[in-house]
């Protein structure tokens, strides 16, 4: 039997996926319940992706991550505008079904956490959120434990001749990266001395940027949808979110920009 477009893509499994649990049905929760499938569907791509930058990094491709990183920030714009659909749903309509989640929340999210860790965003309380010997947790505690984005950056850097502090490259893989003056001077000469790197730094910077961007329209959109209130599951909620805003993966890039 030859294979179908169906069977490639698993498309009748996919469209069996979604379980609305409200009773009679409220309309505007398969809006709801599709929306955050097809993020943690892009939440997959952007880790694989970001992976693969991992990777360009360690081995010192500059093409490659050049690349990807166009892919990365054209994949965070379709996250943001996906915001604009489920601002369709009304804190009325939302809250016709809202009971029936439960304790869920995108808070738990662990496939956004293990992004938050890949990119050096890591913070251990987190994986409190996932319950213990189910995959989630396994991997978010791997990502804790490994070489984030920021610390492959560093080996990049080390192959186009910037001298990485020792305190660097030996610190606790556990805890966020941090801001760097000496990396950011290399950063400001390799700016000014190889236009492809200064290529890539931008599309860094895009990437960046296009993450707060996500963050700040998700932090409105639960703000218009819930205003004050704790999040589902006990979750707190927008205070919660605007502790995040404004935390770039690349401080070190921003931190240069008035010197360029």
């Amino acid at each position: 039997m030859d294979l179908t477009y169906s069977d490639y893509l698993h498309v009748e499994p996919l469209l069996s996926l979604q379980h609305p649990r409200s009773e009679p049905e409220e309309h505007d929760e398969l809006l709801f319940i599709v929306v955050h499938q097809a993020y943690e569907l892009w939440f997959k791509l952007l880790l694989h992706e970001l992976d693969k930058v991992k990777g360009d990094f360690v081995a010192g491709r500059t093409y490659p991550a050049i690349s990807t990183f166009k892919r990365l920030r054209t994949v965070l714009k379709v996250a943001v505008e996906q915001v604009d659909i489920v601002e369709t749903l009304t804190p009325m309509s939302f809250n016709s079904f809202r009971d029936r989640l439960d304790k869920a929340s995108g808070f738990q999210s662990g496939q956004f956490r293990e992004m938050e860790f890949l990119l050096g965003y890591k913070r251990a309380d987190m994986l409190k959120y996932q319950p213990e010997g189910t995959p989630a947790h396994a991997r978010l505690q791997a990502r804790l434990r490994e070489p984030s984005i920021v610390d492959a950056f560093y080996t990049f850097l080390g192959h186009h001749g910037v001298a990485v502090p020792g305190h660097l490259t030996a610190r606790d893989l556990t805890q966020p990266t941090q801001p760097d003056p000496e990396i950011e001077e290399g950063l400001f000469r390799l700016y000014k001395s190889q236009p492809d790197l200064e290529i890539l730094f931008e599309l860094m910077t895009d990437f960046d940027e296009g993450l707060q961007e996500w963050r700040y329209r998700h932090i409105k959109l639960v703000e218009r949808t819930i205003g004050s209130k704790r999040g589902t599951g006990g979750s707190l909620g927008v205070e919660f979110l605007k502790r995040s805003l404004f935390h770039p993966v690349f401080p070190d890039l921003w931190a240069i920009r008035h010197r360029l």
